[in-house]
């Protein structure tokens, strides 16, 4: 029986670099998160591909999607392309398991999007669903899918884990819980962190992912909103729920904490970060949870139809959505405008803006 592994999402940036070289020289980094669809075009350089190999061939490297997609309603090429690349990827290299996000980036420029929720719906369950097969079905080591920070409503903060846990049951496989999405959902809707947690089956969760995020004003005189930018500490309300979390989750096995690679440029905000792992580390080392040995993961089989499940009207509708929020048309024109899939009547207005900025802020056309 041991502990939870503790580690990082690596970043190629030479300021990042610098920033965990103690961590890693001193060998407290017991894992390493790689994004590996970030690099798909691009030659990585050697000591970050030695770096990873050493993770690897150690069984300390854990593989984190970010542009599959998994609710877009058409199937196109780039899907296509994206498994074909994840193929060659663990081939090359041994990855205990393979996460991705929740929601659904459609736009042109898909590189420079952003994920957006997708409510729980039968024909929206089934396209992801029928994405998380040919997931699963593209390699042999099990598939995850990650928690969403960003909301329109509560309703969809209150429902995400029913439809995680709907979602991965047929594959067999596991959820990524995100505290600071978590604390992003507490925060923009005046929810208690436990009481969003209490809703995900907390069981299937094996892997945490800590990080920073920071705040935007808001345009109607309300509250400031929480966004998960991962340019900051991981706040105090996150470190002190985390023991109990951590009791939560029988079947944890990695805690990853994130931060984005330009965000670390002076002495004090290394400093900040190495202090935030070794509290982390500290925390981890001092609960009473313990990993027990279990049997080998056995892939399941599942039968999917060749030709990918499509919706027409799903993506009608979120490509409309997605150019609304970019167009900035305003959340009573947004609330107001007819949908089938998405209740917008439903919507926090200022999520809707936040939304908006976002969109515009990543230039996704």
């Amino acid at each position: 029986m041991t502990k939870p592994l503790l580690g990082l999402s690596m970043m190629p940036e030479t300021d990042f670099v610098s920033a965990v070289l103690p961590l890693l020289e001193s060998s407290s980094v017991d894992v390493l998160e790689w994004s590996f669809d970030t690099f798909y075009d691009a030659k990585e350089p050697a000591w970050l591909n030695e770096l990873l190999n050493f993770y690897s061939e150690n069984n300390r490297l854990i593989g984190h999607g970010v542009y599959y997609s998994l609710f877009d309603a058409i199937w196109t090429e780039r899907q296509e392309i994206w498994l074909k690349k994840l193929k060659e990827e663990v081939h090359k290299r041994n990855y205990n398991h393979i996460t991705e996000h929740f929601g659904f980036m459609n736009t042109e420029n898909f590189h420079q999007g952003v994920p957006l929720p997708i409510s729980l719906h039968p024909k929206t369950l089934q396209i992801g669903k029928d994405r998380l097969y040919r997931l699963q079905d593209t390699v042999n080591i099990p598939v995850g899918i990650e928690n969403l920070a960003f909301s329109f409503c509560i309703d969809d903060v209150k429902e995400q884990g029913v439809f995680l846990d709907q979602l991965v049951e047929d594959t067999n496989g596991f959820l990524i819980l995100d505290l600071h999405n978590i604390y992003c959902q507490a925060c923009n809707f005046d929810v208690g962190m436990q009481e969003i947690i209490s809703l995900y089956p907390l069981h299937k969760v094996k892997e945490i992912h800590l990080s920073g995020g920071s705040w935007q004003e808001s345009a109607y005189g309300k509250k400031q909103i929480r966004r998960d930018t991962h340019d900051d500490l991981i706040p105090e309300e996150i470190v002190s729920i985390l023991p109990s979390v951590l009791a939560q989750c029988p079947d944890l096995e990695y805690i990853i904490i994130e931060r984005l690679g330009s965000t670390i440029k002076t002495d004090s905000q290394k400093k900040d970060f190495f202090n935030d792992f070794k509290k982390v580390e500290k925390i981890t080392e001092a609960s009473d949870h313990q990993i027990c040995k279990k049997d080998n993961w056995l892939k399941k089989t599942v039968e999917f139809p060749e030709k990918p499940i499509e919706d027409l009207i799903l993506y009608e509708e979120q490509t409309r959505l997605t150019k609304l929020l970019f167009d900035s048309k305003g959340s009573g024109i947004i609330k107001e405008e007819s949908f089938h899939y998405f209740k917008t009547e439903n919507w926090d207005p200022e999520m809707i803006r936040t939304a908006s900025n976002i969109i515009k802020n990543w230039n996704p056309y």
